[in-house]
């Protein structure tokens, strides 16, 4: 017979940082999204949460991690809150016996009742600590409204609804601190005296707004996958924005282009190890390892393509479900040369039909060329003088390459080159190099 006390029984006791961590990424934004709801003040409720976050961080090690963290947080801002709004009113309180009339004796707080409620104000309302849905959404398509500048839309979605320290989306956005503070204070100003509503757009304005926010999450992947300058990759950036855009997708099932967005972004971002070199040179897609792309997440951005098509049955595709088709042709390639180039081609074609630009013709001439030969894609490259002559050069010079025109492609590299900068100048003299003409 086994004695109980010889028994050993293991409970699984989360961890206080990784459990921090995880609700940091799925509850700051429904904190903040009801605080405002309730408060009106984006200020507050950005203070406010950060403030219950930061004791979490001291309090979880100690007492443990709640059952329910994101009550535990949303309960914790809430109070937080109160104690900001009763400070202020104490505040208000002294400035009113200081401007009070001596003459009379009465105090001016004397002579108008205060709100009601504990301290003579109302109390914050108490939330189940989840933050509705529809809170969630108020603030997505608040931050992302039209009426703000892109860069404030940006910024103030990485700031309110990533939770990024101002600090952080300064660096994302090459200015100082206080100029990003300043920043976010006049798009707070915005919101509050154009009167911007805090709501989700009615059913038939959906369409034109959701796709204002879509278009701000894709910049914030871009730029954390492609950035105009610094690094050749901010994986902070670019989680961030797969992160809100996991986000959206739960928030707006029935929506195909959330879906397409977040596949897009999964798919390109799981060739992120592959897609620098040690020297932190861009290794363009045919020359990537592919055993080191993450399986995981392309298995999870072919899940949230589908999860597109499925809500597309029956309506027109739009732009971010074919481009996310695109990148599953490349993404479920074994080699390069498995590569469907004639179905990328047809993509393309339907993609440069509903949404035309530089860089999706110059894509479509390149998958044209892979399709059908060098003449067809350099036939192509020729009709876009409209496209950035840097880029146009470069395709024209890849097309060259693979085609065995190492001369031509040389002086076009050369020349694609002193029209660059940055990482992708790197990358074209790195090629010209590789040709054996270098200088």
């Amino acid at each position: 017979m086994a004695y109980l006390g010889a028994v050993s029984l293991s409970v699984d006791v989360p961890d206080p940082s990784a459990a921090l961590a995880t609700a940091f990424a799925t509850e700051w934004g429904a904190v903040v999204a009801t605080l405002i709801r309730v408060t009106g003040d984006w200020a507050l409720a950005e203070d406010s949460a950060a403030e219950a976050f930061a004791t979490a961080a001291q309090r979880w090690p100690v007492d443990g991690v709640p059952r329910r963290p994101g009550a535990w947080l949303s309960t914790t801002a809430r109070n937080a809150a109160y104690d900001r709004l009763r400070r202020r009113a104490a505040e208000q309180r002294a400035l009113h016996r200081v401007a009070g009339d001596p003459t009379t004796g009465r105090w001016a707080e004397d002579l108008e009742p205060e709100p009601e409620g504990r301290d003579g104000w109302a109390q914050v309302p108490a939330s189940d600590g989840a933050g509705t849905g529809d809170d969630r959404l108020r603030l997505v398509f608040t931050c992302c409204h039209p009426a703000l500048p892109l860069e404030g839309r940006v910024a103030l979605t990485l700031r309110t609804l990533g939770g990024l320290e101002v600090a952080e989306v300064a660096a994302a956005f090459g200015v100082t601190e206080s100029t990003m503070a300043k920043r976010l204070v006049r798009a707070r100003q915005k919101i509050a005296h154009a009167r911007i509503p805090y709501r989700v757009p009615a059913p038939d304005e959906l369409p034109e707004r959701l796709g204002g926010v879509l278009g701000v999450l894709y910049l914030v992947f871009t730029e954390g996958y492609a950035p105009t300058s610094g690094a050749a990759i901010r994986t902070d950036l670019s989680a961030e924005a797969i992160r809100l855009a996991g986000q959206l997708a739960v928030l707006l099932p029935d929506e195909s282009e959330v879906h397409a967005l977040l596949a897009l972004m999964l798919l390109h971002d799981s060739r992120r190890a592959a897609r620098v070199a040690p020297d932190g040179a861009l290794v363009p897609l045919e020359d990537q390892d592919r055993t080191q792309w993450n399986a995981s997440q392309i298995e999870r951005g072919l899940a949230a393509l589908d999860a597109g098509l499925r809500a597309a049955v029956g309506g027109a595709a739009g732009p971010y479900l074919l481009q996310a088709s695109i990148a599953a042709c490349h993404a479920t390639a074994r080699t390069p040369d498995a590569t469907p180039w004639p179905r990328v081609v047809e993509l393309y074609d339907a993609l440069v039909a509903i949404a035309p630009s530089p860089h999706a013709h110059l894509a479509r001439a390149i998958a044209l060329g892979m399709a059908d030969g060098l003449a067809a894609g350099h036939e192509a490259l020729a009709g876009l003088d409209g496209a950035p002559r840097g880029l146009r050069l470069a395709a024209e010079a890849d097309l060259l390459r693979r085609y065995g025109r190492v001369a031509e492609a040389a002086v076009a590299y050369r020349e694609a080159a002193e029209h660059s900068d940055g990482a992708r100048r790197h990358f074209l003299e790195a090629r010209l190099a590789e040709l054996g003409t270098a200088g």
